[in-house]
């Protein structure tokens, strides 16, 4: 499907192209018209030459006569005109040498006409009355052919070069046509959730597009307006959550240490104190994301090995992985630097593997994979799990949105890979999912730009805390 702009380009050149064969089909007829109506106007001035020389004579010629004098008047035209004269018997009382022989035409009804004459080509002709005589003059249409011709000729050479121009400023126009629109999209492509701020540029036109343009910003205006009072309300109430949940927690605590519940009591206390730690760190959960939509956040980025790092990661790891009765392993290639900060890469790697060892049934094994090539690091969480489907995997990083896969643990707030997009975004990277190896289980990676062991970092502190594992 072609483009807008290639079909007001196109549009443009038909346009152009139909405009310029429709003024040379007009230019064609009137020089071609006036070309002929040219050679009628010799042919009327031979006519008159003729009767001019018949009537200085004062005397009434005979056939003989008459044959005679035209024959003496054109004998230095034999190459220009052909004449015949008729008597009043149709008998041919003179015909031109150049003619061979062969009659103009017979017998011409029109007054001015064309004859083809053999081995002469078409010819313009004219018949006119001389007394008892009729005279038919005629020249050779050649000249106007050889002009048509040409004409014909420069029009398709001309066709051809407006064709081309007109391509260029067809091409033109449509990309300034739809500059506005590109604006449009340009301007639509950059907002997202965490950047409600991008607005179209405005002209100083009033047109359609400019008309529409307003009303997206209008559009754009109440959107913004409307996540900024979701963003306030999550972080309120957020907020304004955790104090009586901390005085609950309390309080439920310190039944526990008094001792004096009874046995089942102190199981119903604990589930509930087990269940307000959870919905604490949804609280947290939801803050931290509040924070980071709203570019609140700032990270310590500092350039450094990945290496290291990992290493010292899969220690941990290693020890979850063996709770659970799985295996964890992990590869590093390259070498070269990227700009993190390590805490908060950890709780990204933290959620990936609980997510993927939780999928995971005993005896299995995660993979973490780490490249660090062409100026780019990728990480790769590789499980061994019944996988996610195709369509499903755009969808599990966003908020509460929890994908129910057999062997999953059946807990989790479904906020911990949206926290690991928003993570990886504040590191200028971004976090996809897609199958695992040879089709089995799910491989979720990220990938944050490399960087030369030159290069600095900001050194802004961070503004919230994140203290979430929950399995997605």
């Amino acid at each position: 499907m072609k483009s807008i702009g290639a079909r007001l380009a196109i549009c443009y050149v038909l346009a152009s192209t139909v405009t310029f064969a429709s003024l040379f089909l007009a230019g064609r007829y009137f020089i071609e018209h006036h070309a002929i109506h040219a050679l009628d106007l010799l042919n009327q001035s031979e006519f008159e030459q003729i009767r001019a020389s018949q009537t200085a004579l004062g005397t009434k010629l005979s056939e003989a006569e008459l044959r005679q004098r035209v024959q003496a008047m054109m004998s230095d035209k034999l190459e220009l005109f052909f004449t015949e004269i008729y008597g009043t018997a149709g008998t041919v009382v003179f015909r031109s040498p150049g003619l061979h022989g062969r009659d103009i035409a017979p017998s011409p009804r029109d007054q001015a006409f064309n004859a083809n004459v053999e081995g002469l080509g078409e010819l313009r002709a004219g018949k006119f009355a001389l007394g008892p005589y009729t005279v038919v003059v005629a020249t050779t249409k050649e000249h106007v052919r050889v002009v048509m011709t040409a004409y014909e000729h420069a029009f398709y050479g001309l066709l051809i070069v407006m064709i081309a121009i007109s391509s260029v400023i067809g091409y033109g126009f449509s990309r300034m046509a739809l500059r506005p629109l590109r604006l449009i999209q340009d301007t639509a492509d950059h907002i997202r959730s965490d950047n409600l701020s991008e607005r179209i540029p405005l002209s100083g036109a009033r047109d359609e597009i400019s008309d529409l343009a307003r009303l997206l910003n209008q559009m754009f205006d109440r959107l913004e307006a409307s996540f900024d009072q979701i963003r306030r309300f999550t972080a309120e109430a957020s907020h304004e959550l955790k104090t009586p949940l901390t005085l609950v927690r309390l309080q439920a605590e310190k039944l526990v240490v008094d001792g004096q519940l009874t046995p089942a009591q102190e199981q119903a206390v604990q589930i509930q104190i087990k269940e307000l730690a959870h919905l604490n760190r949804i609280i947290e959960d939801l803050l931290f994301l509040s924070r980071a939509d709203a570019r609140a956040i700032s990270l310590h980025l500092r350039p450094q090995d990945p290496e290291p790092f990992l290493q010292n990661f899969a220690q941990d790891a290693h020890v979850l992985a063996e709770h659970r009765q799985q295996r964890f392993f992990l590869t590093h290639h390259g070498s070269g630097q990227a700009a993190i900060e390590s805490k908060w890469i950890r709780q990204v790697l933290l959620n990936l593997l609980s997510n993927a060892l939780a999928a995971s049934s005993p005896g299995s094994r995660v993979t973490l994979r780490s490249t660090l090539v062409n100026q780019c690091w990728q990480v790769r969480v590789e499980d061994e799990g019944p996988g996610v489907a195709a369509e499903q995997r755009e969808r599990i990083f966003e908020r509460f949105v929890r994908i129910h896969r057999p062997g999953d643990e059946d807990k989790g707030s479904g906020l911990g890979l949206a926290i690991c997009r928003s993570i990886v975004e504040l590191h200028g990277g971004h976090i996809f999912a897609e199958a695992g190896p040879d089709g089995r289980g799910l491989s979720m990676v990220f990938e944050i730009a490399a960087v030369t062991p030159s290069d600095t970092a900001g050194n802004t502190p961070f503004k919230a805390p994140l203290h979430s594992t929950d399995a997605a």
